[in-house]
């Protein structure tokens, strides 16, 4: 079987292809196991300072694989089931541990980006669209509810009516929409290249510094106050006075050949 997920770099970014594309990236078991293998792999990575995911052929992906999937009573209990010591079950998974990436991903959507395939890319920290591109929250088609993690993801983004009716209906909206409902951030024509300068400024950053201002905003967004204030206040330890601070402070005033270390 040809590989469902697949890795090129760009020098020190990743490029992810979600690589079913004859089934629009559909998600079944071996696409499920192979978007948590490659989150695995590209973690231990510390050369790597951003991330792109995409998907191979027509569309971004276009959801469950239900015929797949189901043909197998056993399939659905291996999705959902959780140890007690776990965040995250599999299904889950293919959308939550992108958050856990010590470094930005950029999702880049085109053709469909429905069920699944919407809450992959909600779990990115950014997403460049096609102006053509369709989107959906679609389990309510089948009589069920998002469960690869939107609970987490979707409430940073926008409003709890808008979710609530995208959810409830799981009607298809154009990338316009999509926009406007903060659910994507920037419509290209050529979402690819723009995500790989994007990309490019962000690995000119300290890698210490772009690590601990994702985890700030994702551990803290909707948490209390004394939490994220005491959060700050660690993650500013951990980088005040390290070799990546001095060299990003130095390029302020002078013309540094100082290059960043890889990140802690």
């Amino acid at each position: 079987m040809e590989s469902r997920v697949l890795i090129e770099y760009q020098d020190d970014i990743a490029i992810v292809s979600l690589n079913r594309g004859e089934k629009y990236n559909a998600l079944d078991m071996a696409m499920f196991d192979g978007i948590t293998e490659t989150v695995a792999k590209l973690k231990e990575n510390k050369s790597i300072r951003a991330v792109i995911l995409k998907g191979n052929g027509k569309g971004f992906c276009a959801g469950l694989d239900m015929v797949s999937v189901l043909k197998n009573p056993l399939n659905a209990h291996t999705l959902l089931k959780k140890e007690a010591h776990e965040v995250s079950n599999l299904a889950q998974d293919v959308g939550y541990l992108w958050r856990s990436l010590p470094v930005p991903v950029i999702a880049v959507t085109h053709g469909s980006c429905f069920g699944g395939g919407m809450q992959i890319a909600l779990g990115a920290d950014f997403r460049y669209s096609t102006a053509d591109c369709r989107f959906s929250i679609m389990e309510a088609k089948w009589g069920l509810i998002p469960d690869m993690s939107l609970s987490v993801t979707l409430r940073e983004l926008t409003r709890i009516d808008i979710a609530k009716e995208l959810v409830m209906t799981g009607r298809i909206f154009e990338a316009k929409q999509a926009l406007e409902y903060g659910l994507i951030t920037k419509i290209s024509d050529d979402p690819l290249s723009d995500a790989l300068e994007f990309a490019k400024q962000l690995s000119m950053r300290s890698p210490d510094a772009v690590m601990y201002g994702k985890k700030l905003l994702n551990e803290t967004w909707v948490t209390d106050d004394k939490s994220a204030l005491d959060l700050e206040s660690a993650y500013q330890k951990k980088l005040l006075g390290r070799w990546n601070h001095l060299v990003a402070s130095s390029r302020n005033f002078f013309k540094s050949p100082l290059g960043f270390k890889e990140r802690q």
